[in-house]
Protein backbone atom coordinates (compact mmCIF):
# COMPACT_ATOMS: atom_id res chain seq x y z
CA UNK A 1 0.00 0.00 0.00
CA UNK A 2 1.24 3.20 -0.96
CA UNK A 3 1.19 5.25 2.57
CA UNK A 4 0.94 9.16 2.11
CA UNK A 5 1.30 11.96 4.72
CA UNK A 6 -1.43 13.87 5.64
CA UNK A 7 -1.95 16.39 8.66
CA UNK A 8 -3.99 14.92 11.53
CA UNK A 9 -5.76 17.22 14.31
CA UNK A 10 -3.68 18.22 17.17
CA UNK A 11 -4.10 16.06 20.52
CA UNK A 12 -4.36 18.41 23.29
CA UNK A 13 -4.90 17.96 27.05
CA UNK A 14 -4.76 15.29 30.08
CA UNK A 15 -8.45 13.22 28.88
CA UNK A 16 -6.21 11.57 26.71
CA UNK A 17 -7.01 7.61 26.52
CA UNK A 18 -3.91 5.58 25.63
CA UNK A 19 -4.68 3.60 22.11
CA UNK A 20 -3.48 0.57 21.49
CA UNK A 21 -4.36 -1.69 17.94
CA UNK A 22 -4.62 -5.26 17.93
CA UNK A 23 -3.66 -5.89 14.44
CA UNK A 24 -2.66 -8.80 12.22
CA UNK A 25 -2.68 -9.39 8.49
CA UNK A 26 -3.46 -12.76 9.10
CA UNK A 27 -6.95 -13.80 10.18
CA UNK A 28 -7.45 -16.35 12.85
CA UNK A 29 -4.91 -15.76 15.62
CA UNK A 30 -7.28 -14.52 17.68
CA UNK A 31 -7.08 -10.95 16.98
CA UNK A 32 -11.10 -10.15 17.94
CA UNK A 33 -11.27 -12.33 20.66
CA UNK A 34 -8.15 -10.65 22.31
CA UNK A 35 -9.76 -7.38 22.28
CA UNK A 36 -13.03 -8.54 23.54
CA UNK A 37 -11.41 -9.58 26.52
CA UNK A 38 -8.40 -7.58 26.99
CA UNK A 39 -11.12 -5.10 26.82
CA UNK A 40 -13.43 -6.48 29.49
CA UNK A 41 -10.66 -7.54 31.65
CA UNK A 42 -9.40 -3.94 31.89
CA UNK A 43 -12.84 -2.49 32.57
CA UNK A 44 -12.81 -5.16 35.33
CA UNK A 45 -9.54 -3.97 37.25
CA UNK A 46 -11.30 -0.24 37.05
CA UNK A 47 -10.36 0.95 33.36
CA UNK A 48 -13.34 2.58 31.16
CA UNK A 49 -12.53 1.23 27.57
CA UNK A 50 -13.55 1.45 24.21
CA UNK A 51 -13.29 -0.97 21.54
CA UNK A 52 -13.46 0.34 18.18
CA UNK A 53 -14.53 -2.13 15.13
CA UNK A 54 -12.81 -1.31 11.96
CA UNK A 55 -13.53 -4.98 11.00
CA UNK A 56 -16.27 -5.36 8.51
CA UNK A 57 -16.89 -8.37 9.65
CA UNK A 58 -18.67 -6.68 12.88
CA UNK A 59 -17.04 -9.75 15.25
CA UNK A 60 -16.40 -7.59 17.92
CA UNK A 61 -19.57 -6.37 17.89
CA UNK A 62 -21.39 -9.03 18.13
CA UNK A 63 -18.92 -11.00 20.64
CA UNK A 64 -20.08 -7.64 22.82
CA UNK A 65 -23.99 -8.57 22.39
CA UNK A 66 -24.58 -5.62 19.89
CA UNK A 67 -27.15 -7.18 17.35
CA UNK A 68 -26.38 -6.17 13.75
CA UNK A 69 -30.28 -4.76 13.87
CA UNK A 70 -29.43 -1.99 16.22
CA UNK A 71 -26.29 -0.71 14.67
CA UNK A 72 -27.86 2.53 13.25
CA UNK A 73 -24.43 4.90 13.65
CA UNK A 74 -21.42 2.64 12.78
CA UNK A 75 -17.68 3.52 12.44
CA UNK A 76 -18.89 3.52 8.74
CA UNK A 77 -20.58 6.82 9.55
CA UNK A 78 -17.65 7.57 11.53
CA UNK A 79 -14.72 7.57 8.77
CA UNK A 80 -16.94 8.93 5.69
CA UNK A 81 -17.87 12.04 8.18
CA UNK A 82 -21.87 11.46 8.41
CA UNK A 83 -21.24 10.84 12.29
CA UNK A 84 -19.40 11.51 14.52
CA UNK A 85 -17.63 8.96 16.46
CA UNK A 86 -19.51 9.78 19.90
CA UNK A 87 -23.08 9.04 18.28
CA UNK A 88 -21.68 5.63 17.22
CA UNK A 89 -20.68 4.67 20.95
CA UNK A 90 -22.83 2.30 22.65
CA UNK A 91 -22.41 0.47 26.00
CA UNK A 92 -22.05 -3.12 26.23
CA UNK A 93 -23.54 -5.38 29.39
CA UNK A 94 -20.05 -4.70 30.73
CA UNK A 95 -19.46 -1.81 33.56
CA UNK A 96 -17.10 0.83 31.82
CA UNK A 97 -16.59 -0.74 28.64
CA UNK A 98 -18.22 0.66 25.35
CA UNK A 99 -17.91 -0.38 21.74
CA UNK A 100 -18.48 1.78 18.12
CA UNK A 101 -19.78 -1.02 16.55
CA UNK A 102 -19.28 -2.01 12.67
CA UNK A 103 -21.40 -2.78 9.49
CA UNK A 104 -20.12 -4.55 6.37
CA UNK A 105 -20.50 -1.30 4.92
CA UNK A 106 -16.81 -0.76 5.88
CA UNK A 107 -16.21 -2.97 2.83
CA UNK A 108 -16.77 0.16 0.54
CA UNK A 109 -15.63 2.85 2.74
CA UNK A 110 -11.61 2.98 1.28
CA UNK A 111 -13.30 3.47 -2.22
CA UNK A 112 -15.66 6.10 -1.06
CA UNK A 113 -12.51 8.29 1.28
CA UNK A 114 -9.72 7.29 -1.00
CA UNK A 115 -9.01 10.51 -2.93
CA UNK A 116 -9.38 12.10 0.17
CA UNK A 117 -6.06 13.69 0.84
CA UNK A 118 -6.40 13.53 4.48
CA UNK A 119 -8.01 9.66 4.39
CA UNK A 120 -5.27 8.12 6.79
CA UNK A 121 -6.27 10.80 9.44
CA UNK A 122 -10.06 10.44 9.41
CA UNK A 123 -10.06 7.74 12.22
CA UNK A 124 -7.56 9.77 14.11
CA UNK A 125 -9.24 13.22 13.99
CA UNK A 126 -12.77 11.63 15.05
CA UNK A 127 -10.86 10.06 17.87
CA UNK A 128 -9.32 13.76 18.70
CA UNK A 129 -13.02 15.51 18.27
CA UNK A 130 -14.08 12.72 20.83
CA UNK A 131 -11.74 13.12 23.80
CA UNK A 132 -11.94 16.85 23.09
CA UNK A 133 -15.71 17.30 23.76
CA UNK A 134 -17.96 17.26 26.36
CA UNK A 135 -17.72 14.52 29.46
CA UNK A 136 -16.58 14.24 32.80
CA UNK A 137 -15.31 10.75 32.95
CA UNK A 138 -13.34 10.09 29.73
CA UNK A 139 -11.66 6.46 28.32
CA UNK A 140 -8.70 5.88 29.70
CA UNK A 141 -8.04 2.95 26.86
CA UNK A 142 -9.30 2.63 23.09
CA UNK A 143 -8.77 -0.60 21.83
CA UNK A 144 -8.53 -0.15 17.96
CA UNK A 145 -9.77 -4.43 16.42
CA UNK A 146 -8.14 -4.07 12.77
CA UNK A 147 -9.56 -6.11 9.77
CA UNK A 148 -7.10 -8.90 9.21
CA UNK A 149 -5.41 -7.51 6.34
CA UNK A 150 -2.94 -4.37 5.40
CA UNK A 151 -5.76 -2.09 4.14
CA UNK A 152 -6.40 1.71 4.69
CA UNK A 153 -8.79 0.78 7.90
CA UNK A 154 -5.44 -0.58 9.72
CA UNK A 155 -3.59 2.32 8.36
CA UNK A 156 -6.08 4.51 9.41
CA UNK A 157 -6.18 2.45 13.06
CA UNK A 158 -2.10 2.50 13.16
CA UNK A 159 -2.26 6.50 12.58
CA UNK A 160 -4.67 6.86 15.66
CA UNK A 161 -2.75 4.68 17.82
CA UNK A 162 -0.05 4.69 20.36
CA UNK A 163 0.73 1.59 20.05
CA UNK A 164 0.49 -1.96 18.49
CA UNK A 165 -1.09 -4.77 20.43
CA UNK A 166 -0.39 -7.83 17.83
CA UNK A 167 -1.84 -11.34 18.50
CA UNK A 168 0.36 -14.24 17.49
CA UNK A 169 -1.41 -17.69 17.09
CA UNK A 170 1.26 -20.19 17.73
CA UNK A 171 1.65 -21.99 14.53
CA UNK A 172 4.40 -22.69 11.55
CA UNK A 173 3.69 -19.52 9.58
CA UNK A 174 3.89 -16.88 12.50
CA UNK A 175 7.05 -15.45 12.51
CA UNK A 176 6.37 -14.82 8.46
CA UNK A 177 3.03 -13.29 9.35
CA UNK A 178 5.04 -10.65 11.94
CA UNK A 179 7.61 -9.99 9.86
CA UNK A 180 4.99 -8.29 6.67
CA UNK A 181 3.41 -6.49 9.91
CA UNK A 182 6.45 -5.11 11.40
CA UNK A 183 7.18 -3.74 7.76
CA UNK A 184 4.01 -1.59 7.37
CA UNK A 185 4.39 -0.46 11.42
CA UNK A 186 8.03 1.17 10.14
CA UNK A 187 6.34 2.78 7.43
CA UNK A 188 3.86 4.16 9.07
CA UNK A 189 5.88 5.16 11.62
CA UNK A 190 8.40 7.17 9.09
CA UNK A 191 5.22 9.03 6.91
CA UNK A 192 2.26 9.19 9.03
CA UNK A 193 2.60 8.74 12.83
CA UNK A 194 6.18 9.00 14.24
CA UNK A 195 4.89 7.82 17.98
CA UNK A 196 3.43 4.73 16.94
CA UNK A 197 5.37 1.72 19.14
CA UNK A 198 5.26 -2.00 19.63
CA UNK A 199 3.31 -2.36 22.78
CA UNK A 200 4.21 -6.32 22.29
CA UNK A 201 2.95 -9.27 20.83
CA UNK A 202 0.63 -11.95 22.85
CA UNK A 203 0.84 -15.46 21.55
CA UNK A 204 -2.38 -17.34 21.53
CA UNK A 205 -4.07 -20.58 20.94
CA UNK A 206 -1.31 -21.71 23.08
CA UNK A 207 -1.79 -25.83 23.45
CA UNK A 208 1.30 -27.38 26.16
CA UNK A 209 0.70 -30.63 24.43
CA UNK A 210 2.11 -29.81 20.58
CA UNK A 211 5.69 -29.36 20.14
CA UNK A 212 5.22 -27.20 17.17
CA UNK A 213 3.80 -24.35 19.68
CA UNK A 214 6.27 -24.79 22.43
CA UNK A 215 8.97 -24.08 19.21
CA UNK A 216 7.00 -21.03 17.35
CA UNK A 217 6.63 -19.37 21.47
CA UNK A 218 10.93 -19.87 21.74
CA UNK A 219 11.54 -18.55 18.30
CA UNK A 220 9.41 -15.60 18.67
CA UNK A 221 10.44 -14.78 21.96
CA UNK A 222 13.85 -14.84 20.22
CA UNK A 223 12.92 -12.42 17.52
CA UNK A 224 11.50 -10.17 19.25
CA UNK A 225 12.59 -10.17 22.71
CA UNK A 226 11.16 -8.84 25.88
CA UNK A 227 8.36 -7.32 23.61
CA UNK A 228 6.69 -10.53 23.53
CA UNK A 229 3.95 -10.69 26.87
CA UNK A 230 4.78 -13.47 29.35
CA UNK A 231 1.42 -14.14 29.44
CA UNK A 232 0.35 -16.83 26.71
CA UNK A 233 -3.55 -17.52 25.74
CA UNK A 234 -4.16 -20.78 25.78
CA UNK A 235 -6.77 -23.09 23.45
CA UNK A 236 -9.91 -23.21 25.23
CA UNK A 237 -13.37 -24.39 24.77
CA UNK A 238 -14.87 -21.34 26.89
CA UNK A 239 -12.99 -18.85 24.77
CA UNK A 240 -14.48 -20.18 21.84
CA UNK A 241 -17.93 -20.77 23.07
CA UNK A 242 -18.69 -17.01 24.44
CA UNK A 243 -18.90 -15.15 21.06
CA UNK A 244 -21.78 -17.25 20.19
CA UNK A 245 -23.77 -16.43 23.11
CA UNK A 246 -22.83 -12.44 22.90
CA UNK A 247 -20.69 -12.12 25.91
CA UNK A 248 -16.98 -11.55 26.33
CA UNK A 249 -15.38 -15.34 28.13
CA UNK A 250 -14.89 -13.50 31.72
CA UNK A 251 -19.03 -12.99 31.42
CA UNK A 252 -19.54 -16.43 30.39
CA UNK A 253 -16.99 -18.30 32.63
CA UNK A 254 -14.83 -15.95 34.95
CA UNK A 255 -13.08 -19.02 36.09
CA UNK A 256 -11.68 -20.88 32.78
CA UNK A 257 -8.13 -20.80 31.99
CA UNK A 258 -8.57 -18.60 28.94
CA UNK A 259 -10.35 -15.61 31.43
CA UNK A 260 -8.19 -15.62 34.12
CA UNK A 261 -5.10 -15.45 30.90
CA UNK A 262 -7.10 -12.20 29.57
CA UNK A 263 -6.98 -10.95 33.33
CA UNK A 264 -3.28 -11.40 33.27
CA UNK A 265 -2.78 -10.15 30.52
CA UNK A 266 -4.65 -6.78 31.34
CA UNK A 267 -2.04 -6.40 34.60
CA UNK A 268 0.71 -7.14 32.24
CA UNK A 269 -0.88 -4.13 29.85
CA UNK A 270 -1.08 -1.89 33.11
CA UNK A 271 2.04 -2.67 34.33
CA UNK A 272 3.93 -1.93 30.82
CA UNK A 273 1.99 1.34 30.71
CA UNK A 274 3.32 2.27 34.18
CA UNK A 275 6.70 1.52 33.27
CA UNK A 276 6.53 3.42 30.20
CA UNK A 277 5.31 7.11 31.86
CA UNK A 278 8.07 6.45 34.24
CA UNK A 279 10.70 6.12 32.02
Amino acid sequence: MNIQSSEPLARTGSRNPRILALANQKGGVGKTTTAINLGTALAAIGEKVLVLDLDPQGNASTGLGIDRRNRRVSTYNVLTGDSPLAAAVVDTAVPRLSVAPSTLDLLGVELEIAHDRNRAHRLRNAIDRLVSGPGEDPFTYILIDCPPSLNLLTINALAASDAILVPLQCEFFALEGLSQLLRTVEQVRSTLNPKLSIHGVVLTMFDPRNNLASQVVADVREFMGNKVYDTMIPRNVRVSEAPSHGKPVLLYDLKCAGSQAYLKLASEVIQRERKLKAA
